[in-house]
């Protein structure tokens, strides 16, 4: 039987993981998940794309919304959660054209971040529904954190292992290019192991543990994959060449899949319920696996 063997929470917008054993599930991600967001001067999401150091950053998320942030020097950031009710700024933030407001952390935070990526501004997601998503792929009311496009991503052990064979077997001696990746390489939320590989991209609708969830659009993949997690370094250009060789669909190089939580009967509220690891990962409807375009 499936199961979940990892959960990953991102506070911050791609700085570093926190990896607990249980998490809530709020209806537009885990809770705490990408509330906390860099920008650059015209608003636009500054993450390990633009500069793979953001990674290296360590945040732990308060009670209260608050932040503490840890630079890969040492040096220390206590921020508190800033909203437009308590007379924060709210300026527009921009993720991949998802235009929406955000409140603008206080002024010692953007000096410190300013200091080490010059021009940035911290930005805090103050109200979760002033983002929605994408209505090619959801139902009214749904929205989202500040993630890429959708409340949760959902990856499996067996995909990675079977990404990991073809990366040796493309790259036979090569200690970098052909290197086993781990799971954290692709950002995911929940990783599930106990399926076959590729299973997911099947998947239409999911239960894990008491919660269900839309299985809504494949995730493609970006130059995010191909940096070190631990070291906020580049390592090569693997495993997106890996991806367009092997599990490419159409333009998108796939792996995982995005999620969006089905609120359970009865429930009322921001909080739908919680995932454990070792929760039983039941797929409730599924279709046929499609077949990636190979670019051999």
């Amino acid at each position: 039987m499936p199961q979940l063997t990892a959960l990953h929470i991102h506070p911050l917008k791609s700085a570093y993981r926190l990896s607990p054993e249980s998490a809530q599930v709020e209806p537009w991600g885990l809770l705490g998940d990408r509330r906390w967001m860099l920008v650059d001067e015209l608003g636009k999401a500054y993450t390990q794309r633009e500069n793979p150091a953001v990674g290296r950053y360590r945040v732990l998320p308060g009670p209260d919304g608050s932040l503490s942030v840890t630079g890969p020097d040492g040096a220390r950031l206590e921020v508190a959660a800033p909203s437009s009710a308590s007379g924060a700024e709210v300026v527009k933030a921009d993720i991949f054209g998802s235009v929406f407001e955000a409140a603008l952390a206080a002024e010692e935070a953007q000096r410190w971040f300013g200091e080490r990526f010059p021009g940035v501004r911290l930005l805090h997601l103050d109200n979760p529904l002033s983002r929605a998503v994408s209505a090619k792929y959801s139902a009214p009311g749904d929205t989202v954190s500040m993630a890429d496009g959708f409340p949760l991503l959902v990856t499996t052990t067996a995909s990675l292992d079977a990404l990991n064979e073809l990366l040796a077997a493309d790259h036979p001696g090569d200690p970098v290019k052909g290197e086993a990746l781990p799971m954290e390489r692709f950002r995911p939320n929940l990783v599930v192991s106990g399926t076959e590989p590729w299973a997911e991209d099947g998947w239409h609708r999911i239960r894990v543990g008491e919660l269900t969830f839309r299985v809504v659009k494949p995730c493609g993949r970006c130059v995010i994959t191909t940096t070190d997690q631990e070291t906020g370094e580049r390592r090569s250009q693997e495993p997106l060449r890996a991806l367009a060789r092997h599990h490419r669909f159409g333009k998108r190089l796939v792996f995982g899949q995005n999620l969006i939580p089905e609120r359970p009967e009865g429930v009322t509220g921001d909080l739908l319920g919680t995932v454990r690891l070792g929760d039983e990962v039941t797929v409730l409807e599924a279709g046929p696996i499609p077949q990636p375009d190979r670019r051999g």
